[in-house]
C-alpha cells in the first residue's frame, strides 16, 4: 500500500483555501449587515476624553450592505452545500 502524497497535499491545500474563503465570506457578510445599524449620536468617550475607536461611518448604504451580506452568505452556503454533496454522493 502506498500513499499518494501529491494528491494528499492538494487536498490539504484546497481544504485550507476553501475554509479561509468561507470565513472571509461570512466576515464580509457581517460587515455588510453592520451598515444597517443606525448611527449613534453622542457616542461615549473614555475617561481621559479621547474618543473610542468604533465602527465609524459605514460607507455602505443599508440596502447595499444587506445585498452584500445576502450574496456573501449565499456564496458561503453554496460552498458548504457543494462540499456536503461531494461527500454524500
Amino acid at each position: 500500500m502506498t500513499i499518494n502524497w501529491g494528491a494528499l497535499g492538494v487536498v490539504a491545500i484546497v481544504s485550507f483555501a476553501v475554509a479561509v474563503l468561507v470565513v472571509v465570506l461570512v466576515s464580509l457578510a457581517l460587515v455588510g449587515l453592520s451598515a444597517r445599524e443606525p448611527e449613534r449620536e453622542g457616542e461615549l468617550v473614555s475617561a481621559d476624553e479621547t474618543p473610542i475607536i468604533g465602527r465609524g461611518d459605514s460607507p455602505l448604504l443599508p440596502a447595499a450592505g444587506t445585498a452584500v451580506a445576502v450574496v456573501c452568505l449565499l456564496s458561503a452556503a453554496a460552498i458548504v452545500l457543494y462540499g456536503l454533496f461531494i461527500i454524500v454522493f
